[in-house]
């Protein structure tokens, strides 16, 4: 009866080839866990498609997208931080500088630049998380008030990216005395009534969340930003109380009224040239003869980024 029986086809014995699969294709989403294409996250401005998380993003790809076709102006790049306590932990704070240095080709954790935006003059000064931790030393708050000062000049607005674990523990006391001197560059802006916004980015922590980064005539956030001045897990141990769902985290503070907005990093760009034409930048041609001659000036210095 062997005419209804089905013949098999033998199988093939296994082999050892593996099919080699490039790294850094893929990248696996904090939030909801997927493993998602990178281009695909790339093309979404670093945000996950499937359930909005926004990735942490460098501080030159924080302004290539809030700057009309990405232009922008650097200055002030060329100060660099010293070791003036002569501060060493786990090795001297010396290398630690060095090792950020070459790994992120930046001198500090903090990009100043100008340009414009939705045909905006701005200064735009970001924090670059993968220094340090963006932590703020004496580098970080002289240019920021560097910056402030700079927008002071042009009669131009001023936009501060935080994303920061804080006041650098190396510099000791001289990082604390950069939030009143930031805050004192900013009072200056306010009295001449020229906007500053600052944009709270996860994690904005420490001394920066304690001066500058709430100090903003808007203050904006990112979706479920950390934002705080002590983290959570500290608070917990301290108080000894289970803290509420969301506490510290962006939509949090904005029920509690600490921000004024939390948006989509895809949206930000429109959102705040919609501000500051709504805060009078758009009716200040003065601002836009005043930042000419200082871009010139340092596109003649170098070259524009």
């Amino acid at each position: 009866m062997a005419w209804f029986k089905k013949e098999k086809t033998p199988r093939l014995p296994a082999t050892d080839k593996k099919i080699a699969i490039p790294e850094g294709l893929w990248v696996k989403c904090e939030n909801c866990k997927e493993i998602i294409y990178k281009k695909e996250v790339a093309r979404n401005a670093n945000v996950c498609p499937k359930c909005n998380y926004h990735f942490r993003i460098s501080a030159r790809e924080r302004l290539e997208s809030l700057f009309d076709d990405g232009v922008f102006r650097e200055f002030d790049s060329e100060i660099a931080p010293i070791d003036a306590l002569g501060f060493a932990d786990t090795k001297p704070y010396a290398q630690r500088i060095d090792s950020y240095q070459k790994a992120t080709g930046l001198k500090d954790a903090l990009i100043s630049s100008e340009g414009l935006m939705g045909g905006l003059p701005v200064v735009i000064a970001v924090m670059e998380y993968g220094f340090m931790g963006g932590s703020m030393g004496s580098v970080v708050g002289e240019k920021v008030t560097r910056a402030a000062e700079r927008a002071y000049d042009a009669r131009c607005p001023l936009i501060v990216v935080s994303c920061s674990g804080g006041a650098r523990m190396q510099e000791g006391a001289l990082s604390l005395m950069q939030m009143a001197k930031i805050s004192a560059a900013l009072a200056r802006l306010d009295e001449k009534g020229i906007p500053y916004i600052s944009i709270l980015t996860d994690p904005t922590t420490g001394g920066v969340t304690a001066s500058f980064a709430m100090l903003g005539d808007l203050n904006i956030a990112e979706p479920k930003a950390l934002i705080g001045f002590a983290g959570p897990r500290v608070i917990e141990q301290t108080i000894r109380q289970t803290l509420p769902e969301g506490f510290q985290r962006s939509e949090f503070l904005l029920e509690k009224g600490m921000l004024d907005l939390v948006v989509d990093r895809r949206e930000m760009k429109a959102v705040i040239a919609n501000a500051l034409r709504f805060m009078g930048a758009a009716s200040a041609p003065a601002a836009i003869a005043a930042v000419e001659p200082a871009a010139e000036a340092v596109a003649e210095a170098g070259t524009p980024h």
